[in-house]
């Protein structure tokens, strides 16, 4: 996947996704993730948004009470489902290039598809965000790992 792809345009998530981006980008907020879990009975849909001075529990009902008429308008075919709108938390995840450069600096967990010096998993400082890469500081040694190379970022909520 890399950073800042999103590929899901034809899933479940993509959909409510394209629906819920207008609605947050509106009130001033980043929709940070957006999450489906199946069931047979009901779908649970997960959205996490931010903003720079944090969440209230105001926005978090407003784009409930919002995105939950938007589904309902938009998305005729999504059956029963519950809706949780929240704040990513201090592990939140790092999926666009933005996020890296806003994150300078803080201590963050990267996973790759391929192992890079014998190893997938990496914690360190987020020391530098290139065109194409970004640079760790992982036990006082510098790793530059490429954008293409990341499965998995986010915060190590440390």
């Amino acid at each position: 996947m890399g950073i800042g792809k999103q590929d899901d345009a034809g899933t479940l998530a993509g959909k409510i996704r394209a629906v819920a981006l207008p609605l947050c980008q509106d009130e001033g907020l980043e929709l940070v993730h957006v999450e489906c879990i199946p069931s047979d009975v009901e779908a649970m849909v997960r959205v996490y948004i931010d903003k720079p001075d944090g969440i209230t529990m105001d926005d978090c009902v407003l784009v409930s009470r919002q995105l939950g008429d938007l589904i309902d308008i938009q998305l005729t075919r999504m059956g029963r489902y519950r809706l949780e709108v929240s704040s990513p938390g201090p592990k939140r995840p790092l999926n666009q290039k933005k996020d890296f450069y806003r994150f300078t600096g803080e201590i963050i967990k990267i996973e790759t598809y391929e192992a890079i010096e014998g190893q997938k998993k990496f914690t360190g400082v987020l020391e530098k965000t290139n065109d194409d890469s970004v640079v760790i500081a992982v036990d006082g040694k510098k790793v530059e790992i490429a954008d293409l190379m990341i499965s998995k970022a986010m915060l190590s909520g440390q």
